[in-house]
């Protein structure tokens, strides 16, 4: 019997990590979501609080911070829509894939690259836009 509950325990134990990785993977969309919207309400102080302390400290401050966000990613300052994708590990990082349809109807794929800090909360470490392969249906 104790042989039983010791494995009845040990398959829980088993089974907790994907609950884990579903709570880990909501917790991430619902950051990036949040700089979105923040960044589509010109909100520059919340879009650069979700910005990992590596990236804080090289814009120095959130005017320079939007200022390159409206510039180099139109795409994710003012999207049409976005839907997330695969959460995975690349190059020993976890990235968010996220699909972009920016305003004028282009589809984008934008890769998030999260940081956990020392206190367990996921930050955003940067960010990288590929254009959507072409479908034909």
């Amino acid at each position: 019997m104790q042989r039983f509950l010791a494995f009845c325990f040990f398959c829980l134990a088993l089974a907790a990590p994907p609950a884990l990785a579903q709570s880990r993977e909501k917790v991430i969309e619902g950051i990036i979501s949040s700089q979105i919207e923040a960044f589509r309400k010109d909100d520059g102080a919340a879009a650069f609080a979700f910005a990992a302390p590596a990236l804080r400290d090289y814009f120095a401050d959130e005017r320079n911070f939007m200022a390159m966000v409206r510039q180099g990613y139109p795409q994710v300052y003012r999207p049409r829509d976005f839907a997330f994708s695969d959460l995975r590990e690349v190059n020993g990082r976890l990235t968010q894939f996220v699909e972009i349809t920016d305003g004028d109807g282009q589809r984008w794929i934008a890769a998030y690259t999260r940081v956990q800090q020392a206190d367990g909360s996921w930050l955003i470490g940067g960010c990288v836009i590929l254009k959507a392969p072409e479908t034909t249906v």
